[in-house]
């Protein structure tokens, strides 16, 4: 099979030939038809995350077909061990254990890849391959994240990205006010978000119009969290999204105070992966997506880095 490789943190993905993985007892083999580029992938390839191992087949977004013919879907999440303190109380997220598509198991930027079947999903019927592998990091980090956020009805998204587009959608459907906040002088990023049922879209660095009762952060600029911090209403929840962010700026108790709550997300639960594939047909949600060949893998990165698209970045295969 060919897969885009990434051999040293910093350096560009590199596509070579290898073997075709053979799957263990419990996983099953995929023919990898799209995975969706996501920003942890750019924080693994620029070396501000570490590599389970290299040389490391990044993407964690897969939507692949069985060998007997089946279309699967394969997160991040990749596998737990089902017996610590947070396996056995529903928080497998936080799995002592926990190894993760893409960066400790070889991922989807390849022809071929191997999952354990338990971290697997059905998907969507009417999405594409593309369109569908978004909803695989994108949807269901950002689905926790929404649900963390609690129900206030004035909604701050901070980053309008991958996850953001479609968070948007679900939250319109449940009849929630979305401020979307863009990169200072992306009015193109600011239409976008107004497409997709946001009230108002303005720079980052901008109030919002009215307090929010919740802000979610999918941008990696630490920044951001005194800022949105200072949008809130009293008693709103700030919820950090990635799984990496810069340094966070000195917070004045004073936007704290009123009972304000920070909180971050990690990974996902194969319960949210049941509850948000369920809900996005119902909404429905519909990616936006640009899709790139494997050999354009680094492109695609670089592209994420500079925001050069609207929505997603899907490898096609």
């Amino acid at each position: 099979m060919r897969a885009a490789l990434l051999t040293q943190p910093g350096q560009p993905l590199t596509v070579r030939e290898l073997p075709d993985p053979e799957p263990d007892r419990g996983q099953v083999a995929l023919t990898v038809q799209a995975c969706g580029v996501c920003r942890t992938d750019l924080h693994l390839r620029d070396g501000e995350l570490d590599a389970g191992h290299l040389p490391l087949v990044l993407g964690h977004q897969i939507v692949g077909i069985t060998d007997d013919g089946r279309r699967l879907g394969v997160p991040w999440l990749g596998e737990t061990c089902g017996l610590c303190v947070f396996c056995t109380s529903g928080r497998e997220n936080l799995c002592l254990k926990a190894r993760f598509t893409g960066r400790d198991i070889d991922g989807g930027f390849a022809q071929r890849t191997v999952a354990d079947e338990r971290f697997c999903f059905a998907l969507p019927p009417d999405l594409s391959d593309a369109q569908a592998a978004p909803l695989l990091c994108g949807g269901l980090i950002g689905y926790r994240a929404l649900k963390l956020a609690g129900d206030g009805g004035r909604l701050g998204l901070y980053g309008f990205g991958s996850a953001a587009h479609i968070i948007c959608q679900v939250a319109v459907h449940q009849g929630r006010e979305v401020y979307a906040f863009v990169r200072p002088g992306d009015e193109s990023g600011a239409a976008f978000a107004r497409s997709l049922g946001a009230i108002w879209a303005g720079e980052s660095t901008a109030a919002p119009p009215t307090p929010l009762d919740a802000a979610i952060i999918f941008a990696a600029d630490g920044t951001l969290v005194p800022r949105a911090l200072r949008a809130l209403d009293r008693g709103g929840t700030l919820v950090c999204a990635g799984i990496h962010m810069s340094q966070i700026p000195t917070i004045d108790y004073d936007d704290l105070w009123q009972e304000r709550s920070i909180r971050s997300v990690a990974n996902l639960t194969r319960a949210d992966a049941e509850e948000f594939l369920a809900l996005a047909p119902r909404v429905p949600v519909r990616t936006t997506v640009t899709t790139y060949g494997l050999e354009e893998a680094e492109e695609a990165l670089s592209d994420l880095r500079s925001g050069r698209f609207d929505g997603s970045a899907v490898i096609v295969l």
